[in-house]
């Protein structure tokens, strides 16, 4: 053959001793041992120009022996493997021209073995140099730990194999499940410590501190309680200097994929002798999604489950504090509402009057200046007793700015009275022609009359099977909305809808096709009301009370 290279060992059965309790132990059989052991290798893409192969580092071996049951692989660069049927196929990393000594074990009954070596020239040609960088450091000797990205949501995440959801996202968005920032069923795995080291040889990889987390599916297989953490004595290849080589992605998710509608990186790591980011599922091999001076996600892949997502930081996360990282970053409209006087025409409009509102309020609406005015840098909204009534605001973006997906912002502080019902949101631009609630609604907060110290984020749509409302909410404690600004926000996509306050998250929903919020323009409300559902009984000496917004931004 022309463009193969072989090299064929082959050595006589070693003798092996046997103990007396191998002697009594007839569970097995008759102890054979394994003779005649050969190997044979061949190395990928060699001719006469390429007498070290073409440059994948990619070797195919085979192993045979006579009363054999199984063939243990060392492949002299770090890295072991089993095959059963002899065959196996490696790929050797190390850049340039290297010589390996292969040692394969033929396994026997009762574990008795006999072994043969041979050497091997191999030529790999791909590097990562930067990615190597980011991880430890361009020197030798230097180091970098790493943690995991704890205060994100989404530091950990499940998707498909080798399947997207049709627009090539394989990643976050199309994720089956994820979990929260600093999410508590995790918390005992936020004390990792992962340790790259720049060798002249290489990279090396140790777990330094924390323990092993182990998900519920391959708790199952290993049969130990899933979803928790395990020290060495579960997860065995744990701790320990090992190597990490690094290779071409060969994944589907990685030649296909994009996160962002950013391609893959293109390379994975390996690190030797089953080692492991923290996350225990019986694989070693990491696609690197992104890799940067502080962000590192990767992809690895549960045989015959699916694909974990996983997101680490070298800034080692503040216990409690939470950095959501959005998808949406350049701003397309924003209200600095830094010009005194009446807001700004471009860009608001009021509903005005009285009754009711659907909710029992008790405010009538009006565009005056005593209820809203722009001045010192903030828009104030303020609800005022005027006899035995009450006058606030409501202004709206109606017809002047509407939003399809993004990351919508308010900076604002609520009035402390009880009986006061400020509100955020958003409405259907199709509000006028299939009325409420086939518009849907997004209330990014809100706040009930008389607890002060919650964020309330709902969705509302029309449940067609009963022809009545339906909604979806959740509530966050936040103890100074009355005397501290707080950021509220919707993070707004084809594939979800998260509210957050200060960049923790209040509620999520899967959006759909079947859902208003998919594929449809919103546009914004700001008002204040007093009393009805969510008001309730107003304090008898309420004079006036307001709520200050510093801006409303929008990103995409």
């Amino acid at each position: 053959m022309n463009n193969i290279k072989y090299y064929i060992g082959l050595v006589l059965a070693v003798a092996v001793l046997f103990t007396s309790c191998q002697e009594d132990d007839t569970s097995i059989g008759d102890i054979v041992t394994p003779t005649n052991v050969t190997i044979s290798a061949e190395i990928v893409g060699v001719d006469a120009d390429n007498p070290y192969g073409d440059g994948s580092g990619v070797v195919n071996f085979t192993s045979t022996a006579d009363n054999e049951i199984t063939y243990q692989f060392n492949f002299g660069d770090g890295k072991t493997d089993v095959a059963p049927s002899g065959e196996i196929e490696h790929r050797f990393t190390t850049t340039g021209i290297n010589t390996y000594t292969v040692v394969v074990n033929a396994v026997g009954t009762g574990g008795v073995k006999s072994s043969t070596a041979m050497e091997v020239e191999v030529y790999s040609s791909f590097s990562d140099v930067e990615a190597e960088d980011f991880l430890s450091g361009e020197l030798v000797g230097d180091s970098k730990t790493w943690y995991w990205a704890a205060d994100i949501p989404l530091h950990v995440g499940l998707g498909p194999i080798e399947d997207d959801y049709g627009n090539g996202e394989f990643a976050y968005e199309a994720w089956w499940g994820s979990i929260l920032a600093w999410d508590e069923e995790k918390y005992c795995m936020y004390s990792d410590e992962f340790v790259f080291t720049r060798t002249e040889e290489g990279l090396t990889f140790e777990q330094t501190a924390g323990l092993a987390f182990i998900p519920g599916a391959y708790g199952d297989e290993i049969g130990v309680t899933g979803d928790t953490c395990y020290d060495e004595t579960v997860a065995t290849t744990m701790y320990g200097v090992k190597t990490v080589s690094f290779l071409p992605s060969t994944s589907k998710a990685a030649l296909e994929g994009s996160y962002n509608d950013e391609a893959y990186r293109g390379t994975a790591f390996e690190i030797s002798d089953g080692g492991f980011m923290g996350w225990y599922v019986g694989a070693s091999s990491y696609d690197i999604i992104s890799v940067t001076e502080n962000t590192l996600r990767v992809r690895i892949i549960q045989p015959g489950f699916g694909a974990w997502y996983q997101v680490f930081t070298s800034s080692k996360p503040v216990e409690g504090e939470v950095d959501f990282e959005s998808e949406f970053n350049d701003l397309v409209w924003s209200d600095e509402f830094d010009t005194d006087g009446a807001p700004d025409a471009t860009n608001w409009t009021y509903d005005t009057g009285a009754g009711g509102w659907g909710n029992q309020e008790l405010q009538t609406y009006t565009d005056d200046a005593s209820n809203v005015i722009v001045e010192d840098g903030v828009l104030k909204i303020t609800a005022i007793k005027d006899g035995d009534t009450y006058t606030s605001t409501r202004l709206k973006s109606q017809g002047l700015q509407s939003f399809k997906y993004g990351r919508v912002e308010a900076y604002a502080k609520l009035p402390a009275s009880q009986g006061t019902w400020p509100a955020i949101w958003m409405l259907g631009s199709n509000f006028d022609t299939v009325g409420w609630p086939s518009c849907g609604e997004i209330d990014i907060m809100e706040q009930t009359g008389a607890d002060k110290e919650t964020s309330l984020g709902t969705f509302h749509w029309l449940d067609v099977s009963s022809s009545t409302n339906a909604s979806y909410g959740e509530t966050l404690a936040v103890s100074d909305m009355t005397s501290e600004f707080h950021l509220y926000t919707l993070e707004w996509s084809e594939e979800h809808l998260i509210i957050l306050v200060d960049n923790v998250e209040v509620v999520t929903l899967t959006n759909s096709d079947d859902l208003p919020f998919y594929d449809k323009n919103f546009f914004m409300i700001l008002n204040v009301a007093m009393g009805g559902s969510l008001g309730g009984d107003v304090d008898p000496d309420f004079t006036q009370d307001s709520m200050e917004i510093d801006y409303v931004r929008v990103y995409q």
